[in-house]
């Protein structure tokens, strides 16, 4: 790895991790965030929905910036933006500034994951290649586990504001690594951005993921959930037929001709949301209902910070020269066991003999699968267009996760999450995950293995 390719993916790693990190950080900010700033399970979701809504809606756009204007342009205003809107969240006065800001913040965040990931799909190649999506993947994938942790400790022994005043550390860092970057590339001449696109996503998105979250408080019938709900469905099948019609769509949609490209992100839509329905109910469940503290219901999901961190990279591997099909299939049924396992909760949730068994073999089926997704759906991408195809992947997933939070009232069947509610939850956790292997089983094609000469002259060349 030449000393370029080594701050490609630090610079990599860190923008998305802060991304990655916000999504998850929260979770257990939430009872606090509640005791201060008021709201019940309804605010709880739209500060993690508004969030992940704007970051889904407008990851697309960001793909198409990236690649019209360069990653390193993008990441930089992604980062000051992230900042900017990190201290706006942090000194919120109240529930409704808060989850305004939350959305600002999204909006940053979609310009910083898609350049991240295009970065080093442009700056390696092979098995190299490979090896550094393997890392990417285990340092965000563990972002995802190491929020819970990180806030936990921040609200018990500060307040939920520092989950946010944190941000600023890492993005001054990353904002210095992005000087020592080479310039971007000239982009194409004549390229144009989709605005009509970017409009009717965010319509589409927003207005139905309104109606779930707002249908427990006024129900199916109100004019105030089906009018936003109906507009949206509208809106989207206008962003399909225009994005057909368009000479420079923003979602290409003959990219999903690929099959890897699109059986991969039917199995990232079902995993993704798999995994933020469980997040979410299991650190709600852990405080309100269980009884742990903040920290005590982050540090409970340590086990799996620790599988992915350590097992992500050599999965990525080993995926490279077998194929992603058996990683992708064996790792979600393993994740949908550990979900199963927590049907063994009970009100208490003694942590060694009930929380630790279920979390060891959820993480150790998310460190199977994470690489080998990432790489099997961008592997089968032309580099020309890894801006688009890593942004396109990251909406599937943060869409997969806003949708299933805003059904989380739903599956519950009720307004405030207790035992059996947290069980039907936990369930549906599940067969999702199963779901999602099963779809890669019968879907996802391991790629031509190369003659083993020129495998190994490849593996010397990237060392």
């Amino acid at each position: 790895m030449t000393r370029q390719q080594k701050f490609v993916l630090v610079v990599a790693v860190l923008s998305s991790f802060i991304s990655f990190l916000d999504a998850t950080v929260i979770n257990v900010a939430l009872p606090a965030i509640s005791e201060e700033l008021g709201g019940g399970l309804a605010s709880q979701q739209w500060v993690v929905d508004s969030y992940l809504l704007t970051l889904g809606a407008v990851i697309l756009l960001a793909g198409s910036l990236s690649d019209v204007y360069g990653r390193k342009k993008v990441l930089l205003v992604g980062l000051i933006g992230f900042g900017v809107t990190s201290l706006a969240c942090a000194f919120a006065p109240s529930i409704e500034f808060l989850i305004v800001a939350r959305g600002l913040q999204g909006i940053a965040g979609a310009l910083l994951v898609p350049s991240s990931l295009a970065l080093i799909l442009a700056n390696f190649t092979g098995m190299g290649q490979g090896r550094a999506i393997g890392t990417w993947t285990a340092f965000t994938s563990a972002a995802n586990i190491a929020g819970p942790i990180i806030g936990g400790v921040l609200v018990d022994s500060l307040t939920w504001r520092f989950v946010f005043i944190i941000n600023v550390v890492p993005i001054a860092i990353t904002l210095y690594l992005l000087t020592k970057l080479a310039p971007d590339l000239e982009h194409v001449k004549g390229t144009r951005i989709d605005y009509v696109g970017a409009v009717l996503g965010i319509v589409g998105l927003g207005f139905p993921v309104f109606a779930l979250i707002e249908q427990t408080n006024f129900g199916w019938g109100s004019p105030v959930v089906m009018a936003p709900l109906v507009v949206g469905v509208i809106a989207l099948v206008l962003f399909v037929l225009w994005e057909q019609r368009t000479a420079q769509p923003m979602l290409p949609l003959e990219l999903f001709r690929v099959r890897n490209f699109s059986v991969g992100n039917v199995s990232t839509f079902l995993i993704y949301g798999a995994l933020s329905l469980g997040f979410f109910s299991v650190a709600v469940f852990l405080q309100q209902v269980a009884g742990y503290s903040a920290t005590l219901a982050g540090f409970a999901l340590v086990p799996t910070s620790i599988l992915l961190i350590g097992l992500s990279s050599p999965f990525g591997r080993l995926s490279g020269r077998i194929g992603p099909r058996l990683f992708m299939t064996i790792g979600p049924i393993l994740s949908g066991i550990g979900f199963l396992l927590m049907l063994r909760f009970t009100d208490q949730a003694p942590y060694v003999t009930e929380v630790l068994p279920a979390v060891v073999v959820f993480g150790l089926g998310m460190a199977i699968t994470v690489a080998p997704l990432t790489a099997a759906i961008l592997g089968a991408i032309e580099p020309a267009r890894s801006g688009i195809a890593s942004a396109v992947n990251n909406a599937v997933s943060r869409v997969a996760g806003l949708i299933a939070v805003a059904l989380a009232s739903v599956i519950a069947g009720m307004t405030v999450l207790d035992l059996i509610g947290f069980h039907r939850v936990v369930l549906v956790t599940a067969v999702f995950f199963f779901a999602g292997g099963l779809v890669s089983l019968i879907g996802i094609q391991n790629p031509k293995r190369l003659p083993r000469s020129q495998r190994v002259t490849s593996l010397h060349q990237e060392d």
